[in-house]
């Protein structure tokens, strides 16, 4: 199997996600793409959603679609995520090829992922270039023999970030339903997230 794992805090997960994932399993052919909300990011010291929310809100966003799947691996380990121990657990449960999924910012900082080296090694990266980022500027870091273990998938740009989304929720007025799936958006107005 061919298998996208996509990592992240996903606070909260926005249309930007959605549409990474539909290109990778269309351009690589992905059997399917596994979510996996991060139970805490150990790269960002920000206060973030609880991880069952952040976890509900993933669910309510990819469900119904075809080859999406969700897992709560990372946040019923506990403490903080690591994509290598991910990897580790889901080849013994589930062996495949894996592509590991990523956006150009998490990339710039992908040298500061525990073991980068072994990552590698685990997955394929399949990275997502959101403008302005150049290819050629994300991908300078790496030397050659690394940069054959990564694929660029051309994303519909849905410039947002999930930081961006926050701060919106919390003015009145602003506009949010372009960039969240309709049952997410319920869901944060509902449980009152983010200051909305």
């Amino acid at each position: 199997m061919k298998i996208g794992v996509f990592g992240g805090t996903f606070d909260p997960p926005h249309r930007g996600h959605l549409e990474f994932a539909k290109a990778a399993i269309e351009q690589l052919g992905l059997d399917e793409v596994i979510y996996l909300p991060a139970n805490r990011n150990p790269l960002k010291k920000l206060k973030s959603a609880p991880a069952k929310q952040r976890m509900e809100m993933v669910q309510l966003m990819a469900g119904g679609e075809p080859k999406m799947l969700v897992s709560d691996i990372d946040i019923s380990r506990g403490g903080p995520s690591f994509m290598t121990e991910t990897l580790s657990e889901l080849q013994m449960v589930k062996p495949g090829d894996y592509w590991v999924l990523v956006g150009a910012d998490a990339l710039k900082r992908f040298d500061e992922w525990k073991n980068p080296e072994k990552i590698l090694r685990q997955a394929r990266l399949a990275v997502a270039i959101r403008p302005p980022a150049i290819e050629a500027e994300a991908l300078a870091k790496f030397g050659p023999l690394s940069r054959e273990r990564i694929d660029i998938i051309a994303a519909k740009p849905i410039d947002i970030s999930s930081t961006e989304l926050r701060d919106r929720c919390s003015k009145r007025g602003s506009v949010l339903a372009p960039y969240l799936v309709p049952a997410v958006l319920q869901y944060i107005k509902q449980n009152h997230l983010y200051g909305s």
